[in-house]
């Protein structure tokens, strides 16, 4: 197992005390802020902190309870304007020593995302940044922006609605014209 740890916030397993919590916070700098972003694809990302504690759970596992705080600035899915959103929101991981990974083709998605195999180093500038990527809109829209609808024809016809579009819609028209009729 190599001494030197995989980043400057990876913390050694075998270090950490096993009596009290290991209380950790990050507040990473200008450059290292303008790298998430730029990895994230992000037009900006500010006032990011990510302050929890490590702490045995068990005989072997750890467990891993945090805040995560940023703001960020995304392009709007619409208009492509800037739209800035604030995210605080609660982080937690378990890392398990006997983690069993199941090596198949197909597998489903175990029900608690929270489990994560247990290595070496714990690394809580990792689990920030996949914390904060999890917690991104995945449609920033900014408020009062819509989607205009566009319909397109040939020149000199009527385009189709989307209410025309609709499979049964030329039933539905037709059911109302024949319900009109006078039967005798």
């Amino acid at each position: 197992m190599p001494a030197t740890p995989p980043s400057a916030t990876s913390l050694r397993v075998s270090s950490l005390s096993q009596g009290v919590p290991t209380p950790f916070a990050l507040r990473p700098d200008a450059a290292t802020l303008a790298q998430i972003a730029k990895e994230l694809h992000l037009d900006g990302l500010r006032k990011l902190s990510f302050e929890g504690t490590l702490r045995p759970l068990g005989d072997a596992d750890w467990e891993l309870k945090a805040r995560l705080g940023g703001t960020v600035t995304q392009p709007c899915v619409v208009t492509l304007e800037p739209v800035v959103t604030r995210i605080d929101t609660d982080v937690h991981r378990i890392f398990v020593r006997d983690y069993s990974d199941v090596d198949a083709p197909e597998i489903e998605m175990p029900e608690d995302d929270t489990v994560e195999p247990l290595g070496a180093w714990i690394d809580p500038a990792v689990i920030m940044q996949e914390a904060l990527a999890l917690a991104l809109p995945e449609y920033p829209r900014k408020e009062g922006a819509a989607i205009e609808p566009i319909r397109v024809t040939e020149p000199g016809k009527k385009p189709m609605s989307d209410e025309e579009a609709r499979p049964f819609a030329g039933l539905a028209a037709l059911k109302d014209q024949l319900g009109g009729k006078d039967e005798s």
